[in-house]
């Protein structure tokens, strides 16, 4: 199905190593490695791993990265590295190792890698723009951004910045997890103000539901994305965009080899590429296989990886 891979194409960012999976470094490379590899590596974004690691994961994912002369390689594995926050002094030490990761991996015959992303906390708009005055301009930020109690005016921060904003949609706790209307505010400010955005924690699954483990209800990515270019597109307003979010039924949601609608909205193919391209980029997860299994139990896709 078309429409859900042009909704979709490298969307997950894996996280791995973070929690609720927790995984080990030589775990993360090596699933990472596998995943490119396998039938649903249309849907594999970049992996995240913190600055502080870096050494780490070199050490482990040595013999797994391709050597094909420098980071420009298609085959490159893109990293999204998470740095201290802006406010931190450290920002300006991880800045310094992201720069000599790169130039170390962009030597001939050395393993094919580029740190071309980073996740950044920041609580001000002056911190965004100070780290903004201190990052090369071939490194593209997400400033993750609290929904609470109004994310607006860092938002507005971000306007006409080659910058992103990200939002954390979940975590190991209930208060982790923003209402749907916290989040639909956080994503119609962005398309206002034309910043894109990310998310992370709680996407493991397609739509919203009831997380007994954790004991609230999570997003779903599908929720997410398909409201987002609607957003983008301008076909939803707040009110509208926080039903989408809240909206648990497969049933209102319908792919076509030409798009998507939910409910009485609809998306063509060149909405949602329009918008995947400039606006909502990607989520991180610390599975990849647990959303492409939800997917494949909701009949979207087949067991060889293609949408139906």
């Amino acid at each position: 199905m078309q429409a859900l891979q042009t909704l979709l194409a490298h969307s997950v960012d894996y996280a791995g190593l973070f929690p609720p999976a927790r995984l080990d470094m030589a775990t993360t490379v090596a699933n990472f490695r596998s995943y490119r590899e396998c039938p649903d590596a249309w849907m594999l974004g970049r992996l995240i791993v913190p600055v502080a690691r870096l050494d780490e994961f070199e050490q482990h994912a040595a013999a797994l990265l391709p050597v094909d002369g420098g980071p420009a390689h298609d085959d490159a594995w893109g990293i999204t590295a998470l740095t201290a926050a802006a406010e931190d002094p450290a920002f300006a030490h991880d800045l310094v190792a992201i720069d000599r990761f790169n130039d170390r991996h962009a030597e001939r015959n050395a393993g094919s890698a580029i740190i071309d992303c980073i996740e950044v906390k920041a609580s001000s708009a002056a911190a965004i723009d100070r780290a903004i005055d201190a990052m090369p301009d071939d490194l593209f930020p997400y400033f993750e951004i609290s929904t609470a109690p109004d994310p607006r005016g860092m938002i507005a921060a971000l306007a006409s910045l080659d910058a992103g904003a990200k939002i954390r949609t979940g975590g190991l706790a209930p208060e982790a997890h923003p209402a749907p209307a916290d989040v639909a505010r956080f994503v119609i400010a962005c398309a206002r103000a034309e910043v894109p955005f990310k998310a992370t924690a709680g996407l493991h699954h397609p739509l919203r539901h009831d997380a007994k483990d954790v004991g609230c209800k999570q997003h779903g990515f599908l929720n997410l994305f398909i409201g987002g270019c609607l957003a983008f597109a301008g076909r939803v307003d707040e009110a509208a965009l926080a039903q989408l979010l809240e909206d648990e039924s497969a049933t209102s949601f319908h792919f076509a080899g030409d798009g998507v609608v939910w409910r009485d909205r609809r998306l063509t193919l060149g909405e949602i590429r329009a918008a995947r391209d400039a606006f909502a980029h990607a989520f991180g997860s610390c599975s990849f296989t647990e959303p492409l299994a939800d997917l494949r139990e909701l009949g979207l896709l087949n067991a060889e990886g293609a949408a139906r």
